[in-house]
């Protein structure tokens, strides 16, 4: 599906035969970590992106919280310790070299029962010279959280590593088993330093301007909607999540701030920054309008469309266009209508002729929307099709 410079770019710069799977598609990046890998992989197949960190991570060091939890865990040994990630599990023990406190919390973890939630765990905690004794087949916590409630937890002091994702129940379950369970809080989100980008994010999202936006942590999601929640602009976000912009998460838990808000999101099975790739490369391109228009095949993607299968960037007016006329494809749309559609175009019609010249020239085949004298503009459906979309 990627596509390829052979036959060449055409002088226009567009390619000429295939196309990457998300070329013509503007998605937005939220991580704060793993945001240059995410986004690389999307411009990889072609999309275009915002990057907007919707949080920022308390450095390691300056983290007064995690020093607290570790100097009260080595004072205090615990009976279990529940490591989730690996980047967590490698950052505490860094920080506990860093704060003189290394070799007391190797010496204090090789004393308990240490549970890993996945392989790459197992890796990090055996890399700093310790042994798991279980860890579950399935990388799930919900597995991690029977296996201590068949076994028992009452009376049990209970070391779980936080790495900034909520895990609803989970610390709950544990207590009401009777057992002490005491956080370590890895990686600390917080609200970004820099707003700007988040703005510019929300601004585009209710504007249509993205197609898509993908989020990696639940921190980060719930983060984006207290921003827009901020600014007044709930009502409008909500109604382009619902409608227009899809909302890419990397596994349930991530998810869970956007449904709880009536938002639908899409998920791949497995919870990696690849598939979640995958997905928008199987669900962006499904949901572009395709329509048979004056002998051509015409999909209509972000900010480009198809053109028998040749990629034609379209500037922003353009698009407004284009999708006003797709609503109601073969019927004629008036001229006061388009200038409705087009953004801060004032009242002149003028601007509508401007903008479909340049739409027409961006398509390069002018015959796709046709004048109607003295009515407007309408897309020259085929006739076959015309009774398809007449209603």
């Amino acid at each position: 599906m990627h596509a390829t410079p052979q036959n060449g770019q055409q002088k226009n710069g567009h390619q000429k035969n295939g196309h990457a799977p998300l070329a013509g598609f503007t998605v937005g990046v939220t991580a704060a970590r793993r945001a240059d890998e995410l986004g690389a992989l999307l411009q990889r197949r072609g999309a275009t992106v915002l990057h907007a960190p919707a949080l920022r991570i308390v450095p390691l060091a300056d983290d007064s919280e995690l020093l607290s939890a570790t100097k009260e865990l080595i004072d205090h040994a615990p009976d279990i310790v529940v490591a989730t990630t690996a980047i967590g599990f490698r950052g505490w023990i860094e920080a506990a070299d860093g704060w003189g406190f290394g070799e007391a919390l190797l010496q204090c973890l090789r004393g308990v029962e240490l549970l890993a939630r996945g392989p790459k765990v197992k890796g990090a905690i055996r890399a700093a010279g310790l042994t798991e004794k279980w860890s579950p087949a399935s990388e799930s916590m919900a597995e991690v959280l029977d296996r201590l409630l068949e076994e028992g937890v009452e009376g049990k002091r209970v070391a779980l590593q936080l790495h900034g994702e909520p895990l609803p129940g989970f610390i709950e379950s544990l207590r009401a088993g009777g057992a002490d369970v005491v956080g370590v809080p890895v990686y600390r989100w917080m609200p970004p330093e820099d707003l700007a980008p988040v703005d510019r994010l929300l601004d585009a999202t209710v504007a249509r301007a993205v197609d898509a936006l993908t989020f990696t942590s639940a921190p980060a999601a719930a983060s984006f909607l207290a921003r827009a929640e901020d600014r007044g602009m709930s009502i409008e976000l909500f109604a382009a999540l619902q409608h227009d912009v899809l909302s890419a998460c990397v596994g349930p838990v991530t998810a869970l701030p956007l449904q709880a808000r009536g938002v639908e999101t899409v998920q791949p099975e497995r919870f990696r920054l690849g598939p979640l790739v995958q997905i928008l490369c199987q669900e962006l391109p499904s949901r572009a309008r395709t329509l048979p228009i004056a002998g051509h095949r015409v999909e209509i993607r972000g900010h480009a469309v198809l053109v028998d299968d040749e990629l034609r960037p379209v500037p922003p007016a353009g698009m407004s266009l284009l999708r006003a006329l797709a609503r109601r494809p073969g019927w004629v749309v008036s001229r006061a209508e388009l200038l409705r559609a087009l953004p801060g175009s004032g009242r002149d019609e003028h601007a509508v002729e401007t903008a479909m010249a340049r739409l027409r020239t961006a398509l390069g085949a002018p015959k796709l929307v046709q004048t109607v004298v003295k009515r407007g503009y309408r897309l020259a459906l085929d006739p076959a099709a015309g009774s398809k979309y007449a209603d």
